[in-house]
């Protein structure tokens, strides 16, 4: 259904809104209060004389006329409050609250945090007294010339010095004679930075930021940037000055850095967050914040938009950004012209005609109104700037050229524009300068940078018959003075997998270089063969020299290790293959064995063999996209702490390096007592040890005689995984497999027992036709077995300060509790869930819940006479463990009065309907009877009527043509599992209680 929507402001960027919020679907009309001639009665927008400093009035307009959002355009209001008051009168509103507006609203906030946050800005310090702020300014070992009222000053409160003593006169004028009133009670006086200034904006739900195209605003009244400093007379966007590498670094180090840091410390921001940057040569650094759209920007910057404008604010307000990312368009430039009074920015007239709109509106363009008012059926001027003239072409110089179309259309008495906006930016684009490789994102120095500093790294891997010497066009190997007599040569390449992931989100890159070593030499060890050199390749998006170094230094200690030479490799920078942040690796592995000592030996394997079994240090680097998933599944993350001192990451585990076997299992291979080797790589038990045996023949391996490591038994419990899942995927705790005689067995078994782990893990049998080629016996009891040694156990159970306690009641497979579970389980979760309680045995529900390490109980509701009973039960259970909060989560008994008044405000249940529509069990049914269109689901506080407590999140699904129950029912659960989780956090955060008579309030 269609809502209203509020825009407060009467400005160019308030038009702009409402003109962007007037085309969404899902907007009825829009209201702008006190708006301008452009937004009065202009199709779906009009304007309000509700007074917006009166924001009790506002909320009452807003509950008069059902309107469902309020955007707020200017800077004032935000800094009043405005946001909190209707925000706790139960009314949506778009923008920060006044504590987080402060980034705009006091400058001396906004420096120190940019200090204590490390986010890159000018030198400065604050002041109260005026005589101190220009002892500072004479004595700063920087050009301390820029002086800014702290407060809010209409976006004219900065002063740009050009002297010592003009900087001073700044601080008086601000300071004593008060040209800025209060917002001047106290001054910062910053360093003058050089460069060029750009305008970074971004949406913002408190966590993920979607960043807008980088715009320019023109501060100088004329041409040239000339003339007295204004509120902005145009812009332009996108700026082409900025880079795609340059827009990642601001968006990394400036827009996020910023959104953590207020989450940090206690004031998530959400809204639209403008960061004026000056693009020094040192990189980005930060001159101010907006906590708003800017004016002129927004009238550039939204006609770009081809997202629809509500959809994305209710995603920001929902906390669901990050599935809504806006999308832009990519293919165009926009350019706007501020028209102003005569007199501008000091004393202008007002009430003059205004002439020629319609004309310029017929040349394709939009006009958004600013200063104007509506005398008598006419448009005439009553501000400052007056309006503004944007327009979207291809590029920038056809934009430009289009918008001073449209200005010279425009008439009115006096009328101040500029013609060059934009300006700087054609100059750059019309530079005479010849593309290279790096404007194509090859960085070739960084290359050459890199081979030197790995240059040392391969040196130390030197080894008879190779110098290991980088910078060549190929390398060299001499096996004669290797010694090899009739060498067979042996190669073997692999790369590391998707363990890279979880390298990479890590940030640790210092143990991969050993795993791309160990899986390639491991296996030309099948073949008795000894690695004589490697060779690497490195490839991705952006080269980030620090990271490769890290790699590379990584993959030449493990050569040394496995005593081979690090010949040479490539380093391949392919801007677009890979996104930022990300790399891919290959490695190749040349060795050598004697005509005479090749394995497997086939023909001498027979029935009575014996297996042995050499530990692996982990899960190596095979199965890691299981591993992932089962991570992404489980209650945990990488940061979680694990065994039993909490000294290591889950993601530190999971890296720890592929065991290197050469070195030490090769003499033995070369003693002619070991018929076989296989390494256990991808394929796990089951695919690889056939490999090195003949048709006829399989073995039988006694899980029960090793010792599996509790990586495996974690994976095997939260991934649910058979027994076969296990044994195809993973080595298990076995890197490699030797087949011995059985009389030599004792004695190989204590040779390699000198260096490595070892067991005596099965025999060579007949191999039936149709029959497996490798048993694994007692796996299951194995896994089973170390179960108490677990990760799990170390690291669930243990109750986070400062979370809220959360009980889940469910009465099946628990759909939505899986989606709690990974709600809370992040570090940013407000909640964590301590118990799950079902009223039938045996459920998958709980059997979710013990994968993920929580308590579960079972309350058979059968056993008990009344639901009071029952309830009582229930409740003493929750008493048990300190239960502050109640998630129904397909929990299906109704509740009794006494338990539900006991626990009034505390109890969550989602409804797959938007109520108060289609109450009751079958909703989906009642849903396409009545035809709707759009229907959802509704997560509220249960109260005794069913469904009929009050609502504190909802989310909408499309009813589509030829949906049936089913297929409804299936899209509606996935908005569940993001209704839901969102509904916890803002209960368990305080965001949102039930107050007196079931009433909601929004903090």
């Amino acid at each position: 259904m269609a809502e209203r929507v509020l825009v407060v402001g009467s400005g160019g960027r308030e038009h702009a809104l409402a003109w962007k919020l007037a085309q969404s679907p899902h907007v009825k009309h829009v209201f702008v209060a006190p708006g301008n001639a452009g937004t009065a009665d202009n199709g779906k927008i009009s304007n309000s004389a509700v007074p917006v400093s009166d924001h009790a009035a506002v909320a009452q307009f807003c509950r008069d006329q059902d309107i469902r959002l309020v955007v707020v355009g200017p800077e004032v209001p935000l800094a009043a409050g405005i946001v909190d008051d209707l925000t706790a009168a139960g009314i949506k509103c778009f923008g920060p609250t006044a504590k987080a507006a402060q980034l705009e609203s006091s400058k001396s906030f906004t420096k120190a945090f940019l200090d204590r946050h490390e986010i890159p800005t000018a030198r400065w310090k604050s002041f109260t007294d005026p005589k101190a702020a220009c002892a500072f300014i004479n004595s700063a070992t920087f050009p301390a010339l820029v002086v800014k009222a702290s407060g809010l000053a209409a976006g004219k409160g900065v002063i740009v010095a050009s002297s010592k003593e003009e900087a001073c006169r700044a601080v008086t004028e601000i300071m004593q004679d008060k040209s800025f009133g209060t917002a001047g009670e106290t001054v910062v006086v910053e360093e003058l930075l050089e460069g060029e200034e750009i305008s970074c904006l971004c949406f913002s739900d408190g966590v993920t930021i979607a960043p807008m195209p980088p715009a320019q605003d023109h501060k100088r009244l004329m041409d040239g940037d000339e003339g007295p400093n204004t509120g902005g007379m145009g812009a332009y966007s996108p700026a082409p000055q900025i880079s795609k590498d340059l827009l990642q670094k601001i968006r990394e180090t400036v827009l996020q850095k910023t959104v953590d840091g207020m989450r940090k410390e206690g004031v998530p921001y959400v809204g639209v967050l403008y960061a004026g940057l000056m693009l020094t040569k040192d990189g980005p650094k930060v001159l101010e914040f907006n906590c708003r759209f800017g004016d002129p920007e927004c009238q550039v910057i939204l006609p770009l938009l081809r997202s629809d404008l509500y959809e994305v604010m209710q995603a920001v307000l929902s906390r669901r950004l990050a599935s809504s990312m806006p999308a832009w368009r990519e293919d165009s430039a926009a350019v706007t012209v501020v028209m102003a009074s005569q007199g501008y920015p000091g004393t202008y007239p007002k009430g003059l005609e205004i002439t020629g709109l319609a004309k310029a509106r017929q040349l394709g363009l939009e006009v958004f109104h600013a200063g104007t008012a509506l005398k008598d059926g006419r448009v005439v001027t009553s501000g400052g700037r007056v309006l503004t003239v944007t327009a979207i072409k291809e590029d920038l110089p056809a934009a430009l050229q289009a918008a001073n179309l449209g200005v010279a259309a425009i008439h009115f008495q006096g009328a101040i524009f500029r013609r060059d906006i934009g300006h700087r930016a054609i100059a750059f684009l019309r530079q005479s300068r010849g593309l290279t490789y790096k404007n194509s994102g090859v960085d070739i120095e960084a290359g050459n940078t890199l081979v030197q500093k790995i240059k040392p790294f391969a040196a130390a891997t030197s080894r008879s018959g190779c110098n290991a010497e980088l910078g060549g066009f190929a390398g060299l190997f001499d096996l004669k003075a290797a010694g090899y007599r009739d060498p067979i040569l042996v190669s073997g390449t692999d790369g590391v997998g998707t363990k890279l992931k979880i390298a990479q989100e890590c940030q640790k890159h210092d143990t991969i270089g050993q795993d791309l070593v160990a899986m390639c030499v491991n296996d030309i060890l099948a073949q008795g063969a000894e690695p004589l050199f490697f060779l690497d390749y490195f490839a991705c998006g952006k080269l980030d020299v620090d990271v490769a170094q890290g790699v590379i230094a990584g993959i030449a200690d493990a050569c040394r290790k496995a005593g081979c030479a690090l010949l040479g490799g490539e380093t391949a920078e392919m801007p677009g293959m890979y996104p930022p942040g990300e790399y891919d690796l290959a490695g190749f592995a040349v060795g050598a064995v004697e005509r005479g000592q090749m394995l497997p030996q086939l023909d001498r394997i027979t029935e009575g063999d014996v297996v042995i079994g050499v530990a692996s240090s982990g899960v190596h680097s095979n199965g890691f996209s299981l591993v992932r998933k089962i991570v992404e599944k489980s209650s945990l993350d990488f940061s979680s702490r694990v065994g039993v001192s909490g000294d290591q990451t889950l993601g530190e585990l999971l890296l720890t390096p592929t065991k290197l076997y050469s070195k030490t299992l090769l003499p033995v291979l070369r003693s002619g007592h070991v018929k076989a080797y296989a390494h256990i790589t991808g394929g796990g038990l089951l695919e690889n040890i056939p490999r090195v045996l003949p048709d006829s023949l399989g073995v039988v391996l006694d899980a029960l005689t090793w010792k599996i490591p509790e990586i495996f038994c974690w994976l095997h419990k939260e991934g649910n995984l058979s027994e076969e899942e296990m044994a195809r995927t993973f080595n298990c705790g076995l890197g490699a497999v030797l087949v011995v005689q059985q009389e030599r067995a004792q004695q190989v078994l204590r040779d390699i027992q000198g260096h490595e782990t070892a067991w005596l893990i099965g025999r060579v049998v007949p191999l039936q036709k149709g029959s497996d080629s490798v048993k694994v016996l007692n796996l299951h009891r194995a896994l089973q077995a170390n179960r108490s040694l677990c990760v799990q156990s170390h690291i669930q159970g243990k109750i986070q300060t400062g979370k809220m306690k959360v009980a889940v009641l469910i009465s099946g497979t628990g759909t939505n509790l899986e989606a709690l579970i990974n709600s809370t389980k992040k570090d940013t979760s407000y909640a964590q869930i301590v118990l799950v309680i079902s009223n039938k045995p045996g459920v998958e529900g709980l059997r979710k819940a013990e994968r993920a390490g929580i308590p579960t109980r079972v309350v058979e509701h059968t056993r008990y006479q009344s639901r009071t009973e029952f309830d009582s039960a229930v409740d003493k259970v929750l008493e048990e463990f300190s239960v502050e909060l109640i998630c129904l989560a397909g929990f299906m008994r109704i509740l009794s009065g006494p338990f539900v008044k006991k626990w009034e405000g505390k109890i969550l249940n989602i409804h797959p309907s938007l109520l108060p529509s289609f109450k009751g069990a079958h909703a989906h049914k009642l849903v396409l009877q009545a035809g709707v269109r759009v229907t959802g689901c509704t997560v509220h506080f249960v109260a005794e009527e069913v469904d009929a407590g009050a609502i504190i999140f909802q989310e909408a699904v499309p009813v589509k043509l030829g949906d049936t129950e089913a297929t409804l029912a299936e899209r509606v659960k996935e908005a569940e599992h993001r209704a839901f989780p969102a509904a916890l956090q803002l209960v368990a955060s305080g965001a949102v209680r039930v107050g007196e008579a079931g009433k909601i309030y929004w903090k």
